[in-house]
């Protein structure tokens, strides 16, 4: 046998492993009960990976070692069927800050804006590059009571920070976080409040494909890397596989360093913490494509003592699930109905999820309409413009050595007939694959008499979930910013008003679920500056020697004006 075949049968081999078998049981599939010893408000870390997909021992690959979160998954459980509703990070982003579906919520068309507080108008032209001609920037408009989830966990008592993504398809309330930015910490709070502390590691971005070519590898460089037969098994194909894995190497030592940090200051076992990725991996047909290569991703949960180590969980469970769990092993309580359910604490449901529910619209400049519903087997994609082709030529991933290199190969004539089906004319108006006996979702059944149930079951999940709310996605661009922004303008929330009552001050807005949110101005007379902005929850009393700032905002709108208040 050629070494080159034998290279390629190895590695295929390994990557049939990782999809399409069971990891290496660390313990039983599992449920949760409710005889989980925790603290009454238990402290929330959440490490968060940027564009993974299941590619680490604790879910069945073996290529690399990660021994930080091995040791999570050792000491937690792993949830083996746990999807983003969108393939990229925007929307998916918008979904786990809320609750809420992006296609409920308008958060579904890739780059929306520029996201950010205080933006320049440099980076605003920078960003406006991938937008398609004739969209302006906007914001998505959730409906009327839909807060982030970090200000209800603040309205509850919790100090937040966020470090230091804040690309949820709308800029953050003010009252959404204590702190967001690179020096966002735990550490800063008082010390006897509990903290719901986020951690974004972007080392294993997309970009960080290209961005670190030419760096110095965290594996070895002969590294054997399984490539999945959709990708080229080229000397570039190869090079970009093993700086995927060199990067989630790189990323397990900064979880790691995370993690150091929690042990130094006694705080393991009073902190529940998440690690999980933002949607699927970072390579082409792996990103912004509904395969389980795009939405599929790692979750492992570790309570204090290390209950339930050990173990495993197959319910099928969504990025929507995320608020109500956290709500739920919090004791903290929206006020707004979510899509979501919780899967772990007392607000925990009976009733498991029979499908997950994805969409995949328009990224960048480029539009498409597809959905896809997911039992734990079969996958059902519709395709709504079958008249396109399949592939969209995404600018920000021409950018990736390997997606050149299957243009190279297709150009050449040298492309294989499993990676040219990415490259098809159009599309078929709807697909159904086995995922149990074809991870890599190549071979479609959908004209298969044999599953002729389960295509109509799927296909009725799939109507009934685009009709049971207005589907964001089902409309045209601009009708939808019309919809959301009246011409073209950001809605703004009314100022709020003040009233003294018993010597405490109430605030109220005219402008219906508004958050509203205030800071005192410590000494005024000596200019020594405001404090951050808290959540208004309740009357407040006013210290005679401080005056009260109050602002009212929401997401989608435009902050109100700063009102200030003195006795």
């Amino acid at each position: 046998m050629p070494a080159s075949t034998y290279k390629y049968l190895l590695c295929f081999s390994a990557f049939l492993l990782l999809f399409g078998c069971k990891p290496e049981k660390i313990g039983e599939n599992t449920e949760v009960e409710a005889e989980l010893s925790l603290p009454e408000r238990p402290n929330i870390l959440w490490l968060v990976a940027e564009d993974l997909s299941p590619f680490i021992p604790s879910f069945g690959d073996s290529t690399i070692q990660t021994p930080n979160i091995s040791r999570l998954a050792a000491e937690g459980i792993c949830y083996d069927n746990f999807f983003s509703p969108s393939p990229v990070c925007a929307p998916s982003r918008a979904a786990i800050s809320t609750g809420m579906y992006p296609t409920h919520i308008g958060a579904n068309h890739m780059r929306t804006g520029p996201w950010y507080a205080n933006i320049s108008d440099e980076e605003a032209a920078k960003r406006s590059r991938f937008m398609p001609e004739g969209i302006s920037f906007y914001e998505a408009v959730p409906p009327v009571g839909v807060k982030m989830m970090s200000e209800v966990l603040r309205g509850a008592g919790y100090y937040c920070t966020n470090n230091a993504k804040m690309d949820y398809q709308f800029r953050p309330t003010v009252s959404a976080w204590d702190e967001s930015g690179r020096q966002a910490h735990w550490r800063n709070r008082d010390p006897n409040q509990p903290f719901f502390a986020v951690f974004n590691f972007e080392v294993t971005h997309e970009s960080r494909i290209w961005r670190k070519a030419e760096d110095s590898l965290w594996v070895d460089p002969e590294l054997q890397v399984p490539i999945p037969p959709y990708l080229p098994d080229t000397e570039v194909g190869v090079k970009d596989v093993r700086r995927m894995y060199s990067n989630i190497r790189e990323m397990d030592f900064q979880v790691g360093e995370v993690l150091k940090e929690l042990e130094e200051d006694g705080l393991l076992d009073s902190t529940i913490i998440f690690w999980y990725t933002d949607h699927g991996g970072p390579l082409p047909r792996h990103k912004r494509l509904l395969y389980d290569s795009g939405l599929r991703v790692p979750l492992i949960i570790r309570f204090p003592g290390k209950q339930m180590a050990q173990t495993r969980n197959d319910d099928l469970l969504s990025f929507i699930d995320l608020a109500p769990t956290t709500f739920s092993l919090t004791g903290a309580e929206s006020a707004y109905p979510l899509d979501g359910l919780a899967f772990l604490g007392p607000q925990a449901t009976k009733e498991k999820r029979k499908y997950i529910r994805a969409a995949a619209d328009r990224f960048d400049a480029q539009y498409d309409t597809n959905r896809a519903i997911r039992d734990k087997r079969y996958k059902y994609i519709r395709y709504y413009q079958p008249e396109k082709s399949m592939f969209l030529p995404v600018a920000y991933r021409e950018q990736m050595a390997i997606m050149q290199e299957l243009h190279r190969l297709k150009e050449s004539g040298e492309i294989t007939e499993i990676q040219a089906q990415w490259f098809r004319d159009k599309k078929p108006k709807e697909e159904l694959f086995d995922t149990q006996s074809d991870p890599h979702e190549i071979k479609d059944l959908a004209q298969d008499p044999a599953y002729k149930e389960i295509l109509a079951e799927l296909s009725a999940e799939c109507d009934r979930w685009v009709n049971s709310f207005e589907d964001t996605g089902l409309m045209p661009e601009p009708e939808l910013i019309e919809k959301l922004w009246p011409g073209q303008k950001a809605p703004v929330v009314n100022s709020p008003t003040a009233e003294m009552n018993d010597g405490r001050l109430s605030l109220s807005c005219a402008t219906e679920g508004a958050s509203l949110a205030y800071r005192f101005i410590a000494n005024a007379d000596e200019n020594k500056g405001a404090g951050s902005w808290q959540v208004y929850t309740k009357p407040i009393s006013v210290p005679g020697n401080q005056q009260v700032e109050f602002i009212a905002d929401r997401i989608g709108y435009k902050a109100s004006s700063i009102v200030t208040y003195a006795q």
